[in-house]
């Protein structure tokens, strides 16, 4: 006589191959995120005639990216700032900073970064590379980023959100930005640093 328990589990074992089977396997699926520009922040440092860095900001940003999360896949983006919300906490020099010595943000009110490659490094870090253009000239760029958290927001909108980290470093001459530089009053390379949220509408 069979063994009704033999019986049992090999059609219970039997009915989970045929729904297998049956059910396409789970497809990697690219989301469009935007940057939430409540929760961005991007600060420069520079060094003023070897004394110290002055820190500054740029307080408009708007942007969006596709990422697809199971493949971690970048596969576009875009940000872009607005030149003239520089940000130093001093009027005088952001006043300068905004004309034609630097930003000269009347002729060139943006400064966008456009994604061309990424490349993951780590279990939640890669490099993003992209062409950043500003005063007219397009150089590229690598950041490295970190994802530091993928979750539903847990109030407010309460949408689907991806917190992120990224640094970089670059040389402001390489836009034609020589202002300053001979005598050094001001420093030619520039830290950037990113922190912020992008969220999808997508369920």
């Amino acid at each position: 006589m069979s063994n009704p328990r033999y019986l049992m589990g090999t059609a219970l074992g039997a009915s989970i191959f045929t729904t297998l089977l049956a059910t396409p396997l789970a497809q990697a699926e690219p989301t469009t995120f935007t940057v939430d520009d409540e929760h961005f922040s991007m600060a420069f440092e520079i060094m003023h005639i070897g004394y110290a860095p002055v820190i500054g900001m740029f307080r408009e940003v708007e942007g969006q990216f596709v990422y697809d999360e199971e493949a971690r896949e970048l596969s576009s983006g875009k940000l872009v700032f607005k030149s003239d919300s520089v940000f130093t906490n001093h009027k005088k020099r952001d006043n300068h900073l905004r004309d034609e010595d630097f930003l000269d943000a009347s002729e060139y009110p943006n400064i966008t970064f456009t994604v061309t490659d990424f490349e993951t490094t780590g279990e939640n870090t890669g490099k993003v590379t992209g062409d950043l253009t500003m005063l007219g000239q397009t150089n590229p760029v690598t950041l490295d980023v970190t994802l530091n958290k993928a979750a539903v927001y847990p109030f407010g909108h309460e949408k689907y959100t991806l917190g992120i980290s990224a640094t970089t470093q670059l040389k402001r001459s390489d836009w034609g930005m020589t202002y300053g530089l001979d005598p050094a009053m001001v420093g030619d390379e520039v830290s950037l640093r990113f922190g912020f949220e992008a969220y999808t509408e997508s369920d």
